[in-house]
């Protein structure tokens, strides 16, 4: 068996990836992506892996890497449609919407006039963030018009191309809290809960994180949800609303795990390789038997 892991930064999480195939007795062969040259007529190498599980920090060589390998017939772990449906905030909540799964209420506007009052439709206090991003960056609570049109007129004025589309996001009064479950092979194999006295309950802005037991309506809610956007392999923000219960805020493709290990008490890396193990040996069958 042969399985390439693709990459843009060894960090904590792919080296203990890295550890948990070894001691499988699978050798990985890690492959830094900014050394790579595609040549998409020609699979080369590429041809010989039985799957590639991707776990590069940057979205767009992870989207290049996966469509151009998919296109050689090699799996991926996740899929390259799974990545965009995660990465885009919008993607991910019309994914979600289509099946049936609670999220926050939205707002999308791609004006200015237009996104004031998509604000003023969720009502205020509103969240504004980036279709696009990671670890909290750029979300901003609007608690009132002032501030809504400072952000808005910012956003226009200096913002990228993917500052242009406004998603407006009802705000939920969570108890100072969310909830990350990990989701591996349509199993929700662990939980956490991030606690903050900041409205941003991320880990990367300081908040402390504690295991959490999964109860059935929460291991529900996540499997459904990343099943609805395609991924072998994800992590599903929730938030907890005091009138709606449960709302799924985003998932995440690939999942940072280091903390959450004794946290959770689950051996997370240990699952993820045995899980794509399983995938690279079925992706080995299906290639063998004849068309």
């Amino acid at each position: 068996m042969r399985i390439a892991m693709t990459y843009t930064r060894l960090r904590a999480e792919e080296r203990l990836l890295l550890d948990a195939f070894e001691a499988l007795g699978v050798e990985v062969n890690p492959i830094d992506l900014r050394e790579v040259v595609f040549d998409p007529a020609e699979p080369g190498e590429w041809a010989t892996y039985d799957a590639v599980i991707d776990r590069s920090v940057s979205l767009t060589n992870a989207l290049t890497a996966t469509r151009i390998l998919e296109s050689m017939g090699v799996r991926c772990i996740n899929p390259a449609a799974a990545i965009e449906l995660c990465s885009d905030k919008l993607s991910t909540t019309l994914a979600l919407i289509r099946a049936g799964v609670p999220t926050p209420g939205v707002r999308v506007a791609t004006g200015g006039e237009a996104a004031l009052r998509a604000v003023e439709t969720v009502g205020y206090p509103a969240v504004l963030k980036p279709t696009i991003g990671s670890w909290g960056r750029l979300v901003a609570r609007v608690n009132d018009r002032d501030a809504a049109e400072a952000i808005i007129e910012h956003r226009e004025t200096l913002g990228s191309i993917q500052q242009g589309v406004f998603y407006v996001q009802e705000h939920i009064d969570k108890p100072g809290r969310d909830i990350r479950v990990f989701v591996v092979g349509g199993e929700a194999i662990a939980a956490i809960v991030r606690t903050s006295a900041h409205w941003v309950t991320n880990t990367a802005r300081g908040a402390t994180a504690a295991g959490l037991p999964i109860s059935p309506e929460l291991r529900e809610i996540c499997v459904r949800s990343v099943a609805a956007v395609g991924a072998d392999i994800a992590a599903v923000d929730i938030l907890e609303c005091p009138r709606r219960g449960l709302l799924v805020n985003e998932l995440n493709h690939s999942m940072e795990f280091r903390n959450s290990i004794t946290t959770s008490a689950v051996d997370i890396p240990a699952i993820v390789a045995r899980h794509a193990v399983r995938i690279a040996e079925s992706a080995r069958v299906s290639q063998a038997v004849p068309a």
